[in-house]
């Protein structure tokens, strides 16, 4: 076979379609609604390449129409769990030993998928499946994920790259092994990019993993498992089951060959699997690696030199767009009482402007949480801040779960910075806002520090550069992406890599080749050319 040092495509961000009226992407995503809409689906699990029905079969509604049926999924048990692990450790030694561009060229595939044949098909089923309007599903579902496997190509390539320095009749070189075991993919409803990259980018540096992503976005899911198949991954080398969260880690964690895991979700979760993952260290052929993005109570920051009407904007957009259901979403605002007036006016506005209802009217600004259980966390959490002398709902407020589970946008001021709804994480349209004195600028900003355990996103706004540096070397520790006059949300890959310390995961950071390089396990050889032949040093000869 040839042999060559091969240079892959430079990756480029997707462009961004706009779905503006009139528009050739409107009128085919629209068809497409239309079309998945009128038919229900049967989803089965895929386990070495192979379609795995069971006998329970579970409903998918979207969370806009929950009386609409899309289809139904067929649940797994800890057999299939382990049939996974069987199917994974079958595949792994095929798979690892094929030879990196080909790797690399079914990822390739899988992006120019996305993009093109499968654009409209899988930002249809994430608006239907997780309620994204169009614009959110854009720049997730489609360019996201393909900026994830087209960059990730190349971090993969300048990973190879890197090798130690040689000297005379000595050639060092370092090889990335795959990990010795499978890595078991657990992701979240909010992101299909995500869902699609944390098995994807295992499975790309020679890995082979057991995928179970949320049974609020198993809809999608489906569709990325097909994009992977057409793409040319082999059988076996991603596994998807739809299991509970318990069923997979009774399996999973307790396997010798488990060697990683790659997650995002709740810091809850996250914090027992690390426990279940110490209790059975001692079955594990290597330590495991633990990859994962948790929660957030994300801030902005005004300063008092701000301008009000920006500091409005990144509040609406940064709290309200998918619902604040992104692990970015600005959750707690800190305004100062000589900007807050203003900054209220503005905000009023934009809400009462925002329309709320399905993702299929392209109109609507805010769609449904995912689920009965967010609704009902975010009502409780709106009423509790209406009876209480802590705090007052000045915008928003209303909520109805009848057709859709819909919370409209809302804004919270907290009389107090420890109020409730300023350190809990809610993952929904709702923002809580403190107003500081605007001469306890430093004051507040160590309250803001100490009051969170979180550490993923912040934002701060000022006008004065030397108030600018200041905060931002004050806060280096609130956050993992630290924006400064923007919103803390809307990451692109290759830019912003993503993720957060503290609370908020092991910062890996998505969309980087600081990611990939927790997939691969480094051996350093040293190969010389001629040997010695004799075991002394010069120092050991007489003078």
């Amino acid at each position: 076979m040839g042999k060559g040092l091969f240079n892959v495509p430079i990756a480029k961000c997707e462009p961004v379609k706009s779905y503006a009226p009139g528009s050739e992407e409107r009128a085919e995503l629209k068809a497409m609604l239309k079309e998945l809409r009128s038919k229900e689906m049967d989803i089965p699990m895929c386990i070495g390449g192979k379609d795995v029905r069971t006998d329970d079969k579970k409903l998918i509604a979207p969370p806009h129409d929950h009386q609409h049926v899309l289809g139904y999924y067929h649940q797994g048990g800890k057999e299939h769990v382990k049939m996974a692990i069987d199917a994974a450790m079958a595949a792994k030694e095929d798979w690892e030993n094929m030879e990196w561009e080909h790797r690399a060229s079914i990822f390739l595939k899988a992006a120019e998928l996305i993009s093109g044949p499968y654009r409209a098909l899988i930002n249809a089923a994430t608006m239907l499946g997780q309620s994204k309007n169009a614009f959110q599903a854009e720049i997730d579902a489609a360019c996201e994920l393909a900026d994830f496997f087209r960059f990730n190509v190349q971090y993969m390539v300048d990973i190879y790259k890197q090798q130690p320095e040689n000297s005379k009749g000595i050639w060092n070189r370092i090889e990335q092994r795959p990990l010795e075991g499978f890595i078991f993919a657990l992701t979240p409803f909010n992101f299909t990019s995500i869902a699609g990259n944390l098995p994807g980018a295992p499975a790309l540096m020679g890995n082979v993993c057991v995928w179970k992503p949320s049974k609020t976005a198993v809809y999608s899911a489906n569709v990325l498992m097909k994009i992977f198949k057409e793409a040319g991954l082999p059988d076996g080398v991603i596994n998807l089951v739809f299991v509970s969260g318990p069923t997979a880690s009774d399996v999973i964690f307790k396997d010798e060959n488990f060697a990683g895991i790659h997650f995002t979700g709740s810091t809850g979760v996250f914090n027992s699997i690390w426990n279940e993952i110490a209790t059975n260290l001692p079955k594990y052929k290597a330590y495991p690696r633990i990859v994962g993005e948790t929660g957030g109570k994300d801030y902005i920051f005004a300063h008092p030199t701000a301008d009000a009407k920006e500091v409005a904007t990144a509040i609406s957009r940064g709290a309200f767009e998918y619902q604040g259901q992104k692990c970015s979403a600005a959750s707690r605002a800190y305004i100062p009482s000589n900007l807050w007036n203003e900054v209220k006016e503005y905000i009023t506005e934009d809400i009462n402007s925002m329309k709320v209802g399905p993702s299929e009217d392209f109109r609507n600004f805010v769609n449904a949480v995912i689920d009965e259980t967010s609704f009902d966390k975010l009502a409780g959490a709106i009423d509790d801040a209406k009876a209480s002398s802590d705090a007052d709902v000045i915008c928003g407020g209303k909520y109805d779960k009848s057709k859709g589970y819909f919370i409209h946008p809302t804004i919270i001021q907290a009389y107090k910075p420890d109020y409730d709804t300023m350190l809990e994480e809610l993952f929904g349209p709702v923002m809580t806002i403190y107003v500081y004195d605007e001469d306890k600028v430093d004051e507040t900003m160590d309250i803001l520090d100490e009051s969170s355990t979180y550490a993923l996103t912040g934002a701060i706004f000022s006008k004065d550069r030397y108030e600018i540096e200041r905060m931002t070397k004050r806060l280096r520790n609130t956050a993992g992406n630290f924006y400064i006059n923007d919103k803390p949300t809307g990451a692109v890959v290759s830019q912003q890599p993503f993720g957060g310390a503290r609370a908020s995961g092991t910062n890996d950071k998505a969309g980087s080749m600081i990611n990939l390089l927790r997939w691969v396990s480094p051996r350093t050889i040293k190969e010389t050319f001629v040997p010695a032949t004799d075991y002394m040093y010069p120092n050991f000869t007489e003078e």
